[in-house]
């Protein structure tokens, strides 16, 4: 079935169009394909027993022998083209397994997930170029050749700025070069087949064809289709990207330390004087709990440091937070503790210190501790996490969403719309209210999530075993978590026996878990903060 016209009005046009030679037989036997004769560029891929050529030479317009395959050039085409869409989904397998477990070389310092993105789309058009092969339409190739622009500049940004060029590294850099030119190639693949179909319809029918069946125009709506979808998508990302070099021009206080073998930095800061620090008064290491440390628990640090309650105070981000790079999976919560370990040695910082932390943060700051017995002087838990509950954050339900999650995140859909209509700033979107929609912290929280309760677990249960017993310890409690949370305020007060030497345990009747968030809580947090300090001098004079 065919949308306009006839084959006899097809036929008559081919007569007028390539009327026959004086030999009208010669002529035929010309149009007549034979298998005696070697293969050249127009070699037929159909048998010899096709219909016969009409009586004016040509074929009918509808007669499957006239198809742009019978050109080498086409089916080379396509046989490269199969070729690299076999290339790219191996790929993206790699790109999948490397967000679980690194391979060797292949870790890039941001959360890999738009590497992925960009495979991903290199996939989809190799996908509507293999399916849709012979039915050249050019829409498809206008929405291409959009994709493609987008794309360049995709690899633009993340070429010329410094900040997301590191985070992507080769891995991300390669992934979208490669995406533009294959996008570029399924446009040139396009236009040849565009091309060969139009000569062999000339030299088997007498004229190229201009309409086009059903089955050929479901075909040109449904890629159409497919690649306008790809358009939005890319634009999507281009627009996130746009963000995040935006984002690169935020200054940071401190510094970003490489560590691991160089393999990612992490950020670390220090208030307090240099000389404070030579007369070996403690320094307080804060260390965040769900969100980055500068999201409202360092300025509760920052403020009892201008109070006098504390001389010095150094906080930092976890891999993946803030200002920190991802670090290669599969990554625990000792290992975090050893980043932190390597960070303070390599700027100079020897202690004694007393370590503070809330939420799932403390699991690391009891891992840091057991391994620093004689430089940790003092512990201070916020609401903290206790390894028989890790099983809460390591759930596979939340780690599959966070993985979807992770996936979606270079659209940036949340992002951009509290951009353009909730006037987030750079500060919220890199250690604020929406800093956890970054692609990078949904990578630390998925490496969270994957060993909290094997990996981490073991980590923290063993710290437990070496923990000095003498240790001063507080620990502040949420009244409304433990109040509505029965198992979590056992764990609460099992967590006060950590050490032999508890200063307080304190449970804020009206504060979230979130402690710092109430005035309560923060006038509670300084008080037994300085508590500990004199808790922990004491210590340190006994010792000496």
């Amino acid at each position: 079935m065919t949308m306009w016209g006839s084959k006899k009005d097809s036929e008559q046009n081919g007569a007028e169009q390539g009327p026959p030679d004086n030999d009208g037989a010669s002529s035929r036997r010309s149009h007549r394909p034979s298998s005696r004769n070697d293969p050249d560029e127009r070699t037929r891929l159909l048998a010899n027993n096709h219909p016969p050529p009409n009586s004016d030479g040509y074929l009918d317009p509808d007669d499957p022998a006239v198809s742009p395959y019978n050109l080498w050039s086409v089916r080379a085409l396509r046989y490269l083209t199969v070729l690299f869409l076999m290339v790219s989904f191996i790929w993206w397998v790699l790109l999948l397994v490397s967000i679980f477990v690194s391979p060797p070389g292949m870790h890039s310092r941001g959360s890999g997930f738009f590497d992925f993105a960009f495979t991903c789309i290199t996939i989809g058009n190799l996908l509507v170029a293999v399916i849709f092969f012979v039915a050249p339409a050019k829409a498809l190739r206008i929405t291409t050749m959009i994709i493609t622009v987008l794309l360049l500049v995709d690899m633009i940004i993340i070429l010329s700025v410094p900040r997301i060029r590191v985070e992507e590294g080769w891995v991300g850099i390669g992934s979208v070069i490669w995406a533009v030119f294959i996008a570029a190639w399924c446009i040139l693949t396009d236009r040849v087949v565009a091309w060969g179909k139009r000569e062999e319809e000339e030299r088997l029918t007498g004229r190229p064809e201009t309409r086009r069946t059903v089955k050929e125009w479901l075909a040109v709506m449904v890629a159409t289709v497919f690649t306008s979808a790809f358009i939005v998508l890319v634009l999507l990302m281009t627009s996130t990207l746009g963000i995040r070099a935006r984002d690169a021009t935020l200054e940071y206080d401190g510094d970003r330390i490489l560590v691991d073998g160089d393999k990612y930095a992490v950020h670390l800061a220090c208030v307090g004087s240099e000389y404070i620090k030579d007369k070996k008064t403690p320094t307080i290491i804060i260390e965040a709990g769900e969100n980055p440390s500068e999201y409202d628990f360092e300025h509760w640090a920052y403020s009892a440091y201008q109070n006098g309650t504390i001389d010095r105070y150094c906080y930092w981000d976890r891999p993946g937070y803030a200002w920190s790079d991802n670090a290669p999976s599969p990554h625990s919560a000792g290992m975090s503790a050893d980043a932190l370990s390597e960070a303070l040695a390599k700027q100079g910082e020897e202690g004694p210190w007393i370590l503070v932390s809330a939420g799932t943060g403390s699991i690391v700051s009891r891992i840091f501790s057991s391994r620093h017995v004689k430089q940790v002087t003092g512990l201070m838990f916020i609401d903290p996490m206790h390894e028989d509950l890790l099983h809460r954050i390591g759930s596979p339900t939340r780690g599959f969403y966070l993985w979807a999650w992770g996936i979606i995140s270079p659209l940036g859909i949340e992002r951009l719309g509290g951009a353009l209509f909730k006037g987030r700033t750079r500060e919220d979107r890199i250690y604020g209210r929406n800093a956890y929609q970054s692609g990078k912290f949904i990578k630390a929280a998925l490496q969270e999530n994957l060993v909290a309760d094997s990996l981490s677990k073991n980590e923290v249960v063993s710290a437990r075993n070496i923990q000095d017993s003498d240790t001063p310890l507080v620990i502040i409690s949420s009244g409304i978590k433990c109040r509505t949370d029965g198992e979590w305020e056992r764990k609460q007060k099992d967590l006060t026996m950590l050490t032999d030497n508890l200063v307080a345990w304190e449970v804020v009747g009206k504060a979230p878990h979130e402690v710092w968030r109430t005035l309560e809580g923060r006038t509670v947090m300084e008080r037994k903060l300085g508590a500990l300090v004199k808790a922990a001098g004491k210590v340190k004079t006994k010792e000496e």
